[in-house]
């Protein structure tokens, strides 16, 4: 652990909440150095909706390496970029009738952000564009601006401009698109037009929060009245993690833009692109780039996901089932342990337990991890558990993983229960 210590930045965050060494993975489970198992019910942050190592990917990754597969190619054409475009149109986006280019960007999903942000206002020739409290959409300046979070905004050491900022579906109880509409309708506003609209379905890093049905197709509507580019950020809630593949989908909406990133490669491999209607790729040659925008390795297995996971049902059935598992397991902590928790968010295998406070839920992630569990928290006052384990987890795993849940809010509601009295 010296080496870590002594060589890496403070500004790591994971290794701090799990101060062990992880040697191999396999699924749904990381294993330390010293033998020592986890069930991984955090799941690369959303980056490893298959599990670790799945071996399906494994071996269409290892079979590519060894026949000398392009690793690197800048934008060039390859065979594997051609495979994973051919498998993109044909099992997510003709199925779902969308008709999207797709443009590959810098491997990470705060790139992508960014590319859509440019995007948005080079085709509209406008700056201002309105995200939503609570939103998380990276850490770079652009996408950091469109950010909620002040602590991760405190890091950019300058001040954060080009964003008009809107209540998100249920915040303070306020009526978010009704201020939207009448501040568009108003010349003395002072709401400068927008470009785009940028947001999440459901809002990881904000406290999974759910934007309902009813307010996206609203929001929708209220975009193309007013010519305004919706740009919707699937980084963590797309590639099946709320059980339909893009999480818009229950919506009926088609948004302007899409990004994507984490799980698109299927592997953990750094990958992220842009979904863009054919209308609005004004782009000339290079404006955006990136040297790693080519990463071959990463299109091998997210073709080979696409291919394995997508061409039916069965994983969304999958999904179902676990989610409604995880909702009815979630309803009877909450009515075990009122001491401890207030209610469930989320969607899928998105969901989450909001607890009394971010205390109470950061003891409780100490203990799971204590017991054999990697779980984080989140929200804007880390007070909300968060289960974010691989789609493909058995269902004696997520057995398993309320049980060690259950054991740790029983210690803390005793605990809790023994002050007060």
């Amino acid at each position: 652990m010296d080496i870590f210590k002594t060589q890496e930045s403070n500004v790591r965050t994971y290794s701090n909440r799990f101060p062990v060494i992880f040697s191999s993975a396999k699924g749904c489970w990381l294993r330390t150095e010293k033998g020592v198992e986890y069930l991984d019910f955090l799941a690369g942050a959303g980056a490893l909706n298959y599990g670790h190592n799945h071996p399906v990917l494994k071996e269409a990754l290892i079979d590519y390496i060894c026949n000398d597969g392009v690793a690197h190619g800048l934008d060039m054409h390859t065979h594997a970029k051609a495979a994973f475009l051919t498998a993109f149109r044909h099992h997510i986006l003709a199925p779902r009738n969308l008709d999207y280019k797709v443009q590959f960007t810098g491997p990470t999903g705060t790139n992508a952000v960014e590319a859509a942000m440019k995007l948005a206002r080079k085709v509209t020739a406008r700056n201002n564009i309105v995200a939503f409290t609570n939103g998380f959409h990276g850490c770079s300046l652009g996408s950091l601006s469109a950010t909620g979070n002040q602590h991760h905004r405190g890091g950019a050491g300058i001040s954060l401009s080009g964003i008009t900022r809107i209540p998100y579906d249920g915040y303070a109880d306020i009526d978010g698109l009704a201020l939207f509409k009448a501040m568009l309708e108003d010349n003395s506003s002072g709401l400068d037009k927008p470009a785009a609209v940028l947001f999440e379905t459901v809002q990881g890093e904000g406290g999974l929060n759910v934007a309902s049905v009813s307010w996206i197709q609203k929001l929708d509507k209220l975009c193309k009245a007013h010519g305004i580019l919706t740009i919707v950020d699937d980084i963590q809630a797309g590639c099946g993690r709320t059980g339909s593949y893009f999480s818009f989908e229950p919506s009926g909406i088609q948004p302007d833009i899409v990004t994507l990133s984490k799980s698109i490669s299927g592997y953990g491999l750094p990958m992220a692109l842009v979904l863009l209607k054919p209308k609005w790729d004004k782009w000339s040659p290079g404006e955006h780039n990136g040297t790693f925008r080519g990463n071959n390795h990463a299109f091998v297995t997210a073709t080979r996901a696409i291919e394995y996971f997508w061409k039916d049902k069965r994983l969304e059935t999958h999904i179902e089932t676990c989610a409604l598992f995880i909702k009815k397991e979630i309803e009877a902590l909450r009515e075990a342990y009122s001491v401890l928790f207030e209610k469930r968010k989320g969607r899928g295998l998105m969901q989450g337990i909001q607890c009394k406070n971010g205390e109470i839920a950061g003891r409780l992630a100490e203990l799971c991890f204590q017991k054999g569990m990697i779980i984080e928290t989140a929200g804007p006052d880390d007070d909300v558990i968060k289960f974010f384990c691989p789609l493909t987890i058995s269902h004696s795993e997520l057995e398993l993983g309320f049980g060690i849940l259950k054991s740790a809010a029983n210690e803390v509601a005793q605990l809790i229960t023994r002050k007060a009295s």
